[in-house]
């Protein structure tokens, strides 16, 4: 076990692939255990089995969809018109549009690219600081992910609700939890803005209701989608998997059949590279899946339990201490991967403190989001640093005043539970 174990963490070093060093770890451990291999093969088979798990293919094609599509430019032109007559209105724009569009796509590096490619342009010519438009697109790529129907929002419920913790968690109560915790990360950057745009030139035009009415109606399309998706499971009338077919189709309907801004010809080739985001998922899933069945199976969360529980008392102590763990995981584990490996092992810890699970998942992924840009070494910084052709020195510099202002606010999400839970 140890040699294999040592092998496999080489190879992990030399590049090999995340879900084979998970999936190779799973083997070695059910074979140490004394059980048949074939357990890791039947954790993909389970996946099939599981209805909910649908919500993330249909609303990857979305997101894929509307990417593709006007809706980035739509967006901005009706935030512009809403916000863009207050000091730092430009700014506040840039956070507004990307927390909604990477709600959607639940992709910060999408984000970064369909919107931020425009913006950052914008802000420079408005006269905001390069360093401030360079911090700003890079960090608010990642806002949305806490507001449903993003995709680890999503797959923290399914991974989480299989685990029968007490009380449960439901892809309802999450995406209610994660409305004014993503709500206050907004606010804080909006203020920020605000701050920053007092000493620029004023806009030259003032609020235009023509304008916005104008705005509204070419955004006609774009503006029931929150309706379908958050109505409907919060009246009860869909299921999440259901809102997200639903989502999908009038997305489908709307962009190729009503604004035909996607032909029909190259509808194969954006499906098929949604779905190649969605089989890395799953591949990762399974294995984590098997991975996360030995480690239950083997107790891991109960010693953790108790080795933490000698050292941290309380439990604030220990979301404190985790927000740490979970910062440096976001920046060096895509999110998708951290939810799937460390939601198993830290859920049944964080119950056993008394922390709801349904609050422990926002901080979670409020960690995990802003690990994405965390300097040195977040992804964003990367793709932001490709697309906008700086280095990862200048990146970093624009990024620390944004990570410390939503670090802040993540103090807050972390000590008030009740912002995540005084909705359910």
């Amino acid at each position: 076990m140890l040699i294999g174990l040592t092998i496999v963490l080489l190879l992990a070093a030399l590049g090999m692939p995340l879900f084979a060093v998970i999936a190779a770890i799973a083997l070695l451990g059910f074979n140490a255990a004394g059980y048949d291999l074939i357990a890791v093969a039947v954790e993909y088979y389970r996946l099939g089995d599981k209805p909910g798990l649908i919500a993330i293919p249909m609303f990857t094609l979305a997101g894929y969809l509307l990417g593709e599509s006007g809706t980035p430019t739509r967006l901005v032109r009706l935030s512009l018109a809403m916000l863009g007559w207050l000091p730092g209105g430009l700014a506040i724009v840039a956070i507004v549009a990307c927390a909604f569009f990477t709600a959607f796509t639940g992709a910060s590096g999408m984000t970064i690219v369909a919107i931020g490619a425009f913006l950052y342009p914008a802000l420079v010519k408005a006269n905001y600081p390069e360093r401030y438009s360079l911090g700003l697109v890079t960090s608010s790529g990642s806002l949305g992910l806490l507001f449903a129907p993003s995709l680890p929002l999503i797959l923290y419920g399914f991974v989480a609700g299989q685990l029968n913790t007490t009380p449960a968690v439901t892809m309802r109560d999450l995406f209610l939890a994660g409305l004014m915790p993503g709500s206050l990360m907004i606010l804080v950057l909006a203020l920020h803005a605000m701050w920053v745009g007092r000493r620029l030139p004023k806009a030259t035009q003032g609020f235009d209701a023509g304008e916005l009415w104008s705005a509204l109606k070419d955004a006609k399309w774009e503006l029931p989608l929150p309706l379908i998706v958050l109505g409907g499971i919060y009246s009860g009338k869909f299921a999440a998997s259901e809102a997200a077919a639903v989502t999908t189709l009038y997305v489908l309907i709307v962009t190729v059949l009503i604004k035909k801004e996607i032909k029909w010809q190259k509808l194969p080739d954006l499906m098929a590279e949604a779905m190649r985001l969605v089989g890395a998922i799953l591949i990762i899933l399974g294995a984590a899946g098997a991975l996360s069945n030995w480690l239950v199976d083997q107790e891991v969360p109960n010693h953790l339990f108790d080795f933490s529980r000698q050292h941290v008392h309380s439990a604030g102590m220990f979301l404190l201490l985790l927000n740490g763990v979970l910062l440096l995981v976001g920046m060096f584990i895509d999110i998708f991967s951290a939810i799937v490996i460390l939601t198993p092992l830290l859920v049944p810890v964080a119950v056993a403190y008394g922390i709801h699970p349904v609050h422990f998942g926002i901080v979670m992924l409020a960690n995990l989001q802003i690990g994405y840009f965390m300097p040195p070494a977040g992804m964003d910084l990367f793709i932001a640093a490709y697309r906008f052709k700086t280095n990862i020195v200048n990146l970093t510099r624009a990024c620390a005043p944004f990570f410390l202002l939503v670090g802040a606010a993540l103090l807050i999400i972390t000590w008030v539970p009740w912002l995540s839970l005084a909705l359910l």
